[in-house]
């Protein structure tokens, strides 16, 4: 569920971007701070590799299909938020990738939220920063994917 929602929030929020800020439109959300403008990305983060898109293309493809294979059996509720922010994360971004210009498997991502001129995102790299964060705090207070033996999960606190 929370994949879907990612997903749908992600490309609705691309979609209007792509209507109301194309014609190189600053809106300022957070002055100095938060501020929404258009950019389309080939690259990676901080438009890394820009030249590779279809890198891009292949990992989030094989990203997708890993974290499908990842949820089969999930017991744990914070795995599955987890699972469920990054899988959503990286659809979004695979679809972007597949299907927007300027070609098939070579498709720039669209960003739209400038983080203080350091970074442009969207929502999409919002649930993946979320979804790496929690997954690095469930793997140091050892709480196991598939659950406890028990079938019951540690607490977080």
């Amino acid at each position: 569920m929370l994949a879907a929602a990612v997903l749908l929030a992600d490309q609705a929020a691309k979609l209007w971007a792509i209507s109301a800020l194309s014609d190189g439109e600053r809106i300022a959300v957070i002055p100095g701070l938060i501020q929404l403008r258009l950019v389309f990305n080939p690259g990676a983060a901080f438009s890394i590799g820009e030249g590779m898109t279809w890198v891009f293309t292949l990992a989030a493809a094989v990203a997708v299909a890993g974290l499908l294979y990842a949820n089969r059996g999930l017991r744990s509720p914070g795995w599955a938020v987890v699972l469920g922010a990054l899988l959503g994360g990286a659809t979004t971004h695979l679809l972007d990738r597949l299907f927007r210009p300027p070609a098939f498997a070579q498709g720039h991502v669209v960003d739209f939220i400038d983080y203080g001129g350091l970074f442009v995102g969207n929502i999409a790299d919002i649930a993946l920063t979320g979804g790496c964060a929690l997954l690095v705090l469930l793997s140091l207070r050892g709480i196991p994917l598939r659950g406890t033996p028990t079938g019951e999960e540690p607490s977080l606190s």
